[in-house]
């Protein structure tokens, strides 16, 4: 298995051997997380130490958002679970082929149930290069092709130790490392300005639709700080209703009321093809668009039927997870030119009023609106579900169509910056996985000239 050559004969200097070998000379292992024994789901927390769970493990990032935690009596417990930057952690169930490497900010984190922990060692290969070298897709359908189950793959220890692993002297690694972490620190860079540009688009929200300022300010005689064109879009004064004060003329409706489409994505699963068109599920779904790259393929033939059968999204649409960990959690606009369809795990919510589309989204990606969907409308304790006869029911506040179209106005500069971000970082993510397979199999070399201008 050592001797097995995944991506291309090593060049001279270089040596393949096993990743469980490179572990041990390293003075590193590969160790599983806490048994479910070892941790109950009445041991997690609002706040404490976060515990890494399979749904956390996103694009070599550990995703924090909505992550599990435990007490700190707990983390002492279960210290030998704890991870060091620089391990890489794994999915033992499921989409086994995806990793994370644990950053400094991530230091003394939880290699929680479900996962596999995977440390090089400090006499080891640089954990970034061996993250990348994880991530060349010969490797990644090696992993995938050796997990255990047919219908649910499971990773263990002695069999993400065999994986073939090259190891390149030191400084190839670290230049290696550096280049193409250069190109997904910016495309991290990116999504840290969108999260940014979001919660600027959600503060707005709640202080006109939530908290009501505007209406406020009128109706105490107060100057809102809006445009005189704006705050005359605001009533100046309150009514009650079922659910609460509201501003005079707005009312609560329906989701089925507002939308003129409410449905979900295939049902059945068609055969993946090596070539064809993307069908997504609730894998590929971002807050920000749908990763085309990351969806698996379908024959025209499957897809123009999904077509027909009303799976395919239209720009202006509203995606939403329905299933899975995140379910009702990821929502998106879908503003993209690829043609795809869709999986049942994805909701397709397409308003009656195009404009009303960033109102709609924005209200999704609430708090307050994750926490009434999650209570009201997830059932499933397995696989948390949301059934769409449900979901038709969910109540939100109304406004005048005249308010919404003012706050889709200002939004959508900040949506436009959004869309750049997404767009520049889907053309690094390219760059990043064409140089990736090069760099690792050394078709492509780099060594101490790009070793010392690293260091310039």
């Amino acid at each position: 298995m050592a001797g097995e050559t995944l991506v291309g004969p090593a060049p001279d200097g270089w040596e393949y051997t096993t990743l469980a070998v490179a572990c041990q000379r390293g003075g590193g292992d590969i160790q599983t997380g806490p048994f479910g024994s070892q941790l109950h789901a009445a041991d997690y927390v609002p706040i404490g130490i976060p515990s890494i769970m399979p749904q956390n493990i996103g694009d070599n990032r550990i995703v924090e958002e909505g992550i599990a935690r435990i007490a700190q009596e707990d983390a002492r417990r279960l210290s030998r679970y704890l991870v060091r930057a620089g391990d890489i952690v794994y999915s033992r169930r499921g989409d086994v082929e995806r990793r994370a490497l644990v950053r400094d900010n991530e230091n003394g984190w939880l290699c929680g149930t479900g996962c596999l922990r995977v440390r090089l060692g400090d006499r080891g290969p640089d954990p970034r290069f061996a993250t990348y070298y994880l991530g060349h897709p010969a490797v990644r359908e090696w992993i995938v092709r050796h997990a255990h189950g047919a219908t649910m793959p499971n990773l263990n220890t002695a069999l993400l130790g065999a994986c073939p692993f090259v190891v390149p002297p030191p400084n190839e690694q670290r230049a290696i490392a550096h280049i193409l972490g250069t190109l997904d620190d910016k495309i991290e860079l990116n999504r840290r300005m969108n999260e940014s540009l979001e919660a600027v688009a959600r503060a707005l929200f709640k202080s006109w639709f939530v908290d009501f300022d505007p209406v406020r300010a009128k109706a105490e005689g107060r100057d809102s700080g809006l445009p005189n064109h704006i705050a005359n879009l605001f009533p100046d004064s309150f009514e009650d209703s079922e659910l609460g004060e509201i501003p005079t003329g707005w009312c609560f409706r329906t989701l089925s009321d507002v939308l003129s489409v409410l449905t979900d994505g295939s049902h059945s699963s068609p055969a993946t093809t090596e070539f064809g068109l993307p069908m997504a599920s609730v894998k590929d779904l971002t807050p920000w668009g749908v990763v085309v790259s990351t969806c698996r393929r379908i024959s025209p033939r499957d897809f123009d039927g999904l077509v027909a059968n009303g799976c395919q999204p239209s720009r202006g649409d509203i995606l939403l997870s329905k299933d899975g960990a995140r379910c009702l959690e990821i929502a998106c606009e879908y503003q993209q030119e690829d043609q795809i369809v869709l999986l049942s795990s994805v909701a397709i919510l397409r308003p009656k009023k195009r404009n009303w589309s960033s109102y709609i989204h924005t209200w999704l990606t609430l708090p307050s609106t994750r926490i009434y969907l999650r209570e009201g409308f997830v059932s499933g304790s397995a696989i948390p579900r949301a059934v769409l006869k449900d979901l038709k029911r969910v109540e939100l506040l109304v406004p005048s169509d005249q308010a919404v179209g003012a706050f889709d106005d200002e939004v959508e500069v900040l949506r436009e910056r959004i869309r750049n971000n997404v767009n520049e970082s889907a053309t690094l993510a390219r760059a990043r996985d064409a140089l990736l397979p090069k760099l690792i199999s050394g078709e492509m070399r780099v060594g101490e000239r790009t070793e010392r201008s690293i260091h310039e």
